[in-house]
């Protein structure tokens, strides 16, 4: 199900969930049905400044900065900030919104993305993307999934995280810090990128409903 979908089902299927939780190495922060926001951990950046927040529906953890998306579709955020990556408040008819590295990304209602924050690798390049349903941003790269199941991807590739144009059938994308996921219409995997971990060795694996990675 693409980001757009998600949006416009959200509070119904929020109301049979329990509450979502999102975290780094630094902090966790929880959403809560009601829309208000909980976070707990290390707050030296202002991550966790989150308690008069109302209306939530999404929220994206980043390295040292959390965003939220409103019912509304406008955006709030807080945190580290000497990049840019909170300066989202005249955003607009966001659907869905993601937290990399020091930036962030935010989906819009007509398939278009917008970026704020650091952008020394190139991962805010996405002004030109258009039909996108999904987003995700990593540590140093943005992929973005198309209407029609394909893949962009800008941003830091040494290790070849962004070599996502060969992908078809994609649903959802993954971005972790040097690797990328990506979950295809038929519940299989892919991935690319560094596998020194083993991260990518994902790829193959069936039957998966949804795919994660926090920074």
């Amino acid at each position: 199900m693409n980001a757009i979908k998600k949006y416009k089902e959200l509070q119904d299927i929020m109301k049979s969930l329990p509450e979502l939780i999102y975290d780094n190495d630094l902090y966790a922060i929880g959403l809560k049905l009601d829309g208000t926001v909980l976070a707990a951990g290390n707050n030296e950046d202002g991550g966790c400044n989150i308690s008069e927040w109302r209306n939530i529906i999404a929220i994206a953890v980043g390295d040292g900065h959390t965003v939220g998306l409103k019912n509304d579709g406008t955006v709030v955020a807080t945190g580290f900030n000497s990049y840019g990556q909170c300066n989202v408040s005249k955003w607009e008819n966001i659907v869905a919104v993601s937290a990399g590295k020091d930036y962030t990304l935010g989906l819009k209602e007509d398939g278009t993305v917008i970026a704020c924050g650091t952008n020394v690798f190139g991962q805010c390049e996405v002004k030109k993307w258009k039909d996108i349903v999904f987003i995700s941003a990593g540590g140093y790269h943005s992929v973005g999934v198309k209407k029609n199941g394909t893949v962009v991807a800008c941003g830091y590739n040494k290790n070849g995280q962004c070599n996502v144009r060969n992908w078809r059938g994609i649903d959802e994308v993954a971005a972790g810090e040097y690797h990328t996921i990506g979950l295809m219409n038929n519940r299989a995997v892919v991935a690319v990128g560094n596998n020194d971990n083993w991260q990518c060795n994902i790829a193959g694996r069936e039957n998966i409903i949804a795919i994660f990675y926090f920074l």
